[in-house]
């Protein structure tokens, strides 16, 4: 009797361990599910990103440009431009027409960028335009931001890429203020 009474509990520990253990797992998958769903970055309405384009006019006056510093100062002002002129179609709602002015936003970024990064010679002539350029784009965070906060919610998430995107530029900026370049590693 004993031993049935012994084998009946055992078999009833091992029931509840089970069955605990398979809520338990329920529960993992259930709340996973959730957290995915949670962590899906685009709404399922967005409006695609604009495409990224610099208009001829614009490049026939960069490519004019020979000197870095004079170069990255008209960059620096059609960048502006352009921003200004989203921050204006946002506030009349145009944002078809506001997405179209940050496409060239984000173009003309990423021409200055590579410009300079093409003309880093390692001789240091090229990091004041970074650290102009670096100081500008700390500026157009800001502006990207308050032109975010006002947006629906279909148009939020490009702006709020291109944010990031910002954020990186600045580290890409700020990157060859603190290479070998600058002070020369003489530890031989």
């Amino acid at each position: 009797m004993f031993k049935k009474s012994s084998k009946y509990l055992s078999l009833r520990i091992f029931n509840r361990k089970l069955a605990n253990g398979s809520l338990l797992i329920f529960l993992y998958i259930f709340c996973s599910a959730f957290n995915v769903s949670a962590q899906q970055d685009e709404p399922l309405k967005a409006v695609p990103p604009p495409l990224k384009f610099i208009s001829k006019e614009e490049k026939k006056l960069l490519e004019a440009e020979t000197d870095v510093k004079s170069r990255t100062k008209l960059a620096l002002t059609l960048i502006d431009a352009k921003l200004k002129e989203a921050e204006a179609l946002n506030t009349q709602q145009k944002y078809r027409e506001m997405f179209e002015r940050l496409g060239n936003f984000h173009a003309l970024v990423d021409n200055t960028l590579d410009f300079l990064d093409r003309n880093d010679n390692g001789r240091g002539k090229v990091l004041n335009n970074f650290k102009r350029l670096e100081m500008s784009l700390r500026t157009y965070l800001t502006r990207l931001e308050l032109i975010r906060r006002e947006l629906p919610l279909e148009y939020e998430f490009y702006v709020r890429n291109l944010a990031k995107y910002i954020r990186s530029a600045r580290a890409k900026a700020v990157e060859p203020l603190f290479g070998e370049t600058v002070l020369p590693n003489n530890n031989n």
